[in-house]
């Protein structure tokens, strides 16, 4: 490698020369990693070198307690203060001083070779969108990853955001990766923890933006680890879900739903025997409790899903054809039948036992059935409803300015 202080005066009068406009920046987020981000400074400014590109290298000191801002400056860095806690946070004030076409981002422990960010600028500048290194496709040296978290952990995750999102890469999770300038807006990412890293693997999938992979080396931390294995997992696992309706809501919901409308309607009029076995009321009441659960939660779902699409700015084909196929009306006529059903047959019911004289009571199926229909029936009605509310295009308020009146003498 060359010198290092070599190769941060070519870099500078490359800057001088094009200070408006570097070509390649590099982001790395940084908490109290004074041992090892001098160098991985001087590795990032390597690997702009190598690439003949003009670029610069953003450190965001996420608040350290050491000399990592310090060591970081004098290594040839711009340094970027931001005190909200997270890497999402360190990340986003990073990318947003970020003037490159071409962003590179990498960690400060020395655990990714930042000398080598050539081939992810390439693939960018062939039109990729976003480039993530594959540390499982490359080599991972000595201890670098922990047993649990290479062989459980990150398998584990990389293949829920596989599952859950339709990707198709093999470490979700590498913390090197590039991303054209032009994309973040697309991107629109938010994340303040470590789930940042999901986010723009799955956002980049579910806009369309083209991803590939880089196989890559890992090396062993210099410094202490600033992860927590189950929290940060959990925190992963948690914004999968809730950028997920279909699984969250849809799949176990139409299974209660389709399971309990199946043993409802064959115990409508009875008990009945199959496999030698009698199921009576107790197991239609267990039908019901399926049918209620299963109608709320794929509510839920499709709550989730308007809500996403009309005020998080997320692409939902299904959202879209069923706002220009759907109204408001069609569910209330949907709960409509479905509340007049139930009532006809409970008020059936209710005057055939006042005409008895209100003695025993009897049709208990017919009962259970009637006021099941009752509560679905609301249950659409109020949710198209709140449907309605949750997709209703808002505006700006007025910016008009107020012109004071000035009494006349």
């Amino acid at each position: 490698m060359d010198d290092p202080a070599e190769t941060r005066a070519t870099v500078g009068r490359r800057n001088a020369m094009s200070e408006a406009a570097p070509e390649i920046s590099v982001v790395i987020p940084c908490l109290n990693e004074e041992e090892a981000v001098g160098k991985v400074v001087d590795q990032a400014l390597e690997g702009i070198r190598r690439s003949a590109r003009s670029g610069e290298v953003i450190v965001v000191d996420n608040a350290s307690t050491d000399r990592s801002a310090e060591v970081a400056a004098e290594h040839g860095a711009i340094v970027v203060r931001e005190e909200r806690p997270g890497y999402g946070s360190a990340y986003l004030a990073g990318l947003a001083h970020a003037r490159g076409e071409y962003i590179v981002m990498g960690d400060a422990d020395e655990t990714y070779p930042m000398q080598e960010l050539a081939p992810f600028v390439e693939r960018l500048a062939a039109g990729d969108d976003l480039v993530m290194g594959s540390r499982f496709e490359g080599t991972i040296h000595g201890e670098a990853m922990p047993w649990l978290n290479r062989h459980i952990g990150n398998p584990i995750l990389t293949g829920l955001l596989n599952v859950l999102f339709g990707v198709k890469i093999s470490d979700a999770h590498c913390g090197m990766r590039a991303v054209r300038r032009d994309a973040l807006p697309v991107l629109d990412l938010h994340s303040t923890g470590m789930e940042f890293a999901s986010e723009m693997v799955f956002k980049a999938f579910r806009r369309k933006l083209r991803v590939s992979e880089i196989p890559i080396d890992y090396y062993p931390r210099v410094g202490e680890s600033k992860l927590n294995r189950f929290g940060d997992a959990w925190r992963h696992v948690k914004f999968m879900l809730l950028y997920s309706p279909s699984w969250l809501y849809f799949v176990p919901g139409m299974v209660l739903l389709l399971l309990g409308l199946v043993g409802a309607i064959s115990l409508a009029a009875g008990p009945v025997t199959v496999l030698g076995r009698t199921w009576q009321i107790h197991t239609l009441f267990a039908c019901i409790f399926a049918v209620l659960l299963g109608t709320q939660i794929v509510q839920l779902g499709i709550f989730a899903r308007a809500f996403a699409a009309s005020h998080l700015g997320e692409k939902d084909p299904w959202v879209e054809r069923a706002r220009g196929r759907l109204s408001i009306e069609h569910g209330l006529v949907v709960g409509g039948i479905l509340l007049a059903l139930g009532l006809v047959t409970v008020t059936v019911i209710f005057v055939n036992w006042a005409i008895d004289g209100f003695g025993a009571l009897s049709h208990e199926y017919a009962t259970a059935i009637g006021f099941t229909l009752l509560a679905v029936g609301t249950q659409v009605i109020l949710g198209s409803f709140f449907l309605a509310l949750l997709t209703m295009r808002t505006t700006e308020p007025s910016r008009a300015r107020l012109v004071e009146r000035v009494p006349v003498a």
